[in-house]
Parts: structure tokens; C-alpha cells; sequence
């Protein structure tokens, strides 16, 4: 049993599928198929059932991925040490971050932490903030700047950017912009455009109507704020965006207060305590580059990306 072995096993039953698997470890479908025979071998036993298009994982394939998982952690540990001991910093980090996103204090970070550190391969991902969590969680991402509802999700250490409500925006002269108070009831009286679910002002918006008892109409999804803003804008709907965001296109739209959303919708950068030294270092890198943005715990900079 080798180590590269464990590692095919585990991308096979992360992917679900061989051939994702094997571009994903840069070796052919054949060879990663046989390094999984071997496997399979070694061990007496059956780790994926074959007869279906996915890749399942059978019941000794099950018991076997968390020790497989903990075998390489423990051998990327060990590799970690040594370039402690020595101070070089080697190795790959995968950074996420939530698709359409702008913000130009992680790139900062990202750019600082390649020059001190340019024998670190950086990996960038985008996806959803809900799936970005589960992937940090999971140790395939490194360090991920996620939006979420109401706070960091917990289990993980966090650092918070942004903190700010949900706003209604329309056009000017839009029937809404005359009422004050306004309620989430008022919004849903009206179509909606908004981001897709899995995004931190989606889940503010969805967990707020859910608690009034309101189904909204949500007649528009797009991944980007700009773009759910410029559907409002042409009369589709009622874009719901952070405060933040709705001030980046005032004059398009007015950003309306709603008085029973008052939870925030949050973006973080999230990562697990791994002790690595490489994610420690960009981890203080992000700090320090967001420290110098002014936009820690603040309405960031227009632009910032999906929530």
C-alpha cells in the first residue's frame, strides 16, 4: 500500500468518478484504475462499486476513507514540519472564493504571499459559498472567502470582512419607494431578482421570509450582483443585495432599509487550523492586506462580488 495510492482512492471517491479523478491527479484513467486494483488487492477487498456510471463507494470503501484521509494528513504533516524546521515554505494551497467575486484584498494577499513565497503553488476554485464551506471543511480548500448568513459558519476560524443587512432596490420611482416602513410582505408583493441559493444574501433573504411566512416570487437568478442589479434596474424585479451593493449603483436604484430583515448577511475568509505553515502564512498576509484596504468588518469597496 503506497501513499499515492490512498490519495487516488480518495480523489475517486471525492469525484465520484474516475475520469474527474484521474485529470484531477494529473495521471491517466487507466492508471489511476489500476493504482485502485492494487489497492483493492492489498487490502482484500472491494473499495467502489462499478456497476453503476458513479463511482460508490461500497461498505469497505466507506470504512477505509477516513484512515486514508488521516494517512495523508499525517504524511503532509510530517512534510510541513521539516520545511518549519528548515523555514521553507513548499507546498500547494487552495484558495476558493464565491463565484463573480472582485474583492481586491484577497487578490493583494494572494499577490504579497507569491513573492515571499513563490515555491507554493496557489490553486484558485470558485463555487457557491454553501459548497465552499463543506470543501474547507473537508480539507480540499485551504482558505475560502465565503458569504454567509448572520455569522461565520462555526468549526472554523474565521475572518470577518463585511457584516450588513439585506436592502430592497429599485428604480427610481418604483411604487416601494413611498413606503416607509418598509416589510419584507411589501417586498414579496412584488417579483424578485436575486442570487442563487447557497449565497449568504440569498439565505438572509430566504431564512427572513420563511420566518414571516412569506413565499416570494423569486422571478430571476444571477450569480453576479452587478447583473441581478441591472435586471432591477430594467423594471424585472426587486433586487435583493446587501447595503453595501446597492450603494454601487445608486442612481440606478434606490437601496430601501426593510425593517424585519435585520440579520446580516456576512463575508468571511474561512480556513481550518490545520498548523500549516504555508496556510498560516497567507492567512497573515490576508490580514495584513485587508487591514491596509480598510475594509475589515466594514461596507467593503464597490465591486466586492457575490455574497
Amino acid at each position: 500500500m503506497e501513499l499515492r495510492q490512498l490519495a487516488y482512492f480518495v480523489a475517486v471517491a471525492e469525484e465520484a468518478n474516475f475520469t474527474r479523478a484521474a485529470h484531477r491527479v494529473h495521471i491517466s484513467q487507466s492508471g489511476i484504475s489500476a493504482q485502485i486494483r492494487q489497492l483493492e488487492h492489498d487490502l482484500g477487498a472491494a473499495l467502489f462499486d462499478r456497476s453503476t456510471r458513479a463511482a460508490t463507494l461500497t461498505a469497505a470503501g466507506q470504512a477505509a476513507l477516513p484512515h486514508a484521509r488521516a494517512a495523508l494528513a499525517s504524511a503532509a504533516a510530517a512534510r510541513q514540519a521539516v520545511e518549519e524546521v528548515t523555514t521553507l515554505i513548499r507546498g500547494r494551497l487552495v484558495v476558493g472564493m464565491v463565484t463573480a467575486c472582485t474583492v481586491t484584498g484577497l487578490f493583494d494577499a494572494l499577490a504579497a504571499f507569491h513573492r515571499a513565497h513563490p515555491g507554493v503553488e496557489i490553486t484558485l476554485v470558485e463555487d457557491a459559498s454553501d459548497r465552499l464551506v463543506e470543501r474547507v471543511r473537508a480539507a480540499t480548500v485551504d482558505l475560502a472567502l465565503v458569504g454567509t448568513a448572520a455569522a461565520p459558519p462555526p468549526g472554523l476560524e474565521a475572518l470577518t470582512l463585511v457584516s450588513e443587512p439585506i436592502v430592497a432596490a429599485v428604480p427610481p420611482g418604483h411604487p416601494l419607494t413611498g413606503r416607509a416602513p418598509l416589510t419584507l410582505a411589501d417586498v414579496c408583493a412584488h417579483p424578485v431578482v436575486s442570487m442563487p441559493p447557497g449565497t449568504g444574501i440569498r439565505t438572509v433573504f430566504d431564512r427572513a421570509c420563511a420566518a414571516a411566512g412569506l413565499r416570494p416570487d423569486i422571478a430571476l437568478q444571477a450569480s453576479s450582483p452587478d447583473t441581478v442589479a441591472d435586471l432591477a434596474a430594467r423594471g424585472l424585479g426587486v433586487a435583493i443585495l446587501s447595503r453595501s451593493m446597492a450603494a454601487h449603483v445608486e442612481g440606478r436604484l434606490c437601496g430601501l432599509a426593510v425593517d424585519d430583515a435585520t440579520a446580516p448577511a456576512v463575508l468571511s475568509l474561512i480556513w481550518s487550523d490545520t498548523g500549516a505553515p504555508a496556510l498560516r502564512e497567507l492567512v497573515r498576509h490576508s490580514r495584513r492586506a485587508f487591514a491596509l484596504a480598510g475594509t475589515l468588518g466594514t461596507s467593503p469597496a464597490p465591486g466586492h462580488g457575490r455574497e
